[in-house]
């Protein structure tokens, strides 16, 4: 810990120094002390930016369980009905394949500027991510287990409960990282393009404006927030482990 604190306090004071001595131009790369003034601002003087934060934490955190959740439903139907998996794959193949920044205007047009378009981009990434990974999931469960478990008499619910979900967590969990960081990728991604509020929003007003030290700190905002996210991903991951 105190040696990425070390290198933080070097990085960012070879960087301030740099641009106080002309070697680089704050038009095109910033200044620390002037991205830390627009970041108090934001944040303790107006609070500005806590909206913009809070609409794409929300906007992250439905996409992500909206879209597993229908994706692990979605799952347990085509492993029950295996004959509807294979009329459905080619045109869920088709949706997959499709670019979701093309269909972010599709969506604006639908679900209109507010949260609910970032929504739609968000759980249409998540979705098949979770989808895939809940198919293998339980497909991949042991035969031999299940017969076993049959064996001793185990019903076709306590088959499921106690063998084959405990079995199928951990391709599961893994689906379940991807989808929350593709979902705030989608929901970011959809804000730079159009939106009301949010920190992509934000982001690109700063680039339209031509203001470096915004973008230099919004840019800074989002790493420390996928960060977090990565860090509640692996939580969840080991907490799901522990259950299986």
């Amino acid at each position: 810990m105190a040696g990425h604190l070390a290198f933080l306090v070097v990085f960012f004071g070879a960087w301030e120094y740099a641009c106080a001595r002309g070697w680089l131009d704050p038009t095109f790369f910033g200044r620390p002390s002037e991205i830390a003034a627009f970041l108090y601002d934001g944040f303790v003087v107006k609070h500005s930016l806590w909206l913009d934060l809070g609409y794409t934490l929300m906007g992250t955190g439905v996409s992500f369980v909206l879209g597993s959740a229908l994706a692990i439903l979605a799952g347990l139907v085509f492993v029950t009905f295996p004959r509807f998996e294979r009329a459905a794959d080619p045109y869920l193949t088709l949706i997959n394949a499709m670019p979701r920044i093309a269909l972010v205007p599709l969506f604006l047009l639908w679900f209109g500027l507010g949260l609910g378009s970032k929504i739609a981009v968000g759980t249409s990434l998540s979705f098949f991510i979770v989808l895939a990974n809940t198919v293998a999931g339980i497909r991949g469960v042991s035969g031999d287990l299940l017969t076993l478990s049959r064996s001793l008499g185990a019903s076709p619910s306590q088959l499921f409960r106690r063998v084959t979900l405990p079995s199928a967590v951990p391709v599961i969990a893994s689906g379940l990282r991807l989808a929350l960081v593709y979902s705030m990728l989608g929901v970011v991604g959809a804000e730079l393009i159009a939106a009301e509020h949010g920190l992509g929003q934000q982001l690109a007003y700063m680039q339209s404006t031509f203001n470096m030290n915004g973008m230099m700190g919004l840019l800074l905002v989002l790493a420390l927030l996928g960060v977090v996210v990565t860090s509640a991903v692996s939580r969840m991951e080991r907490e799901l482990s522990q259950w299986q």
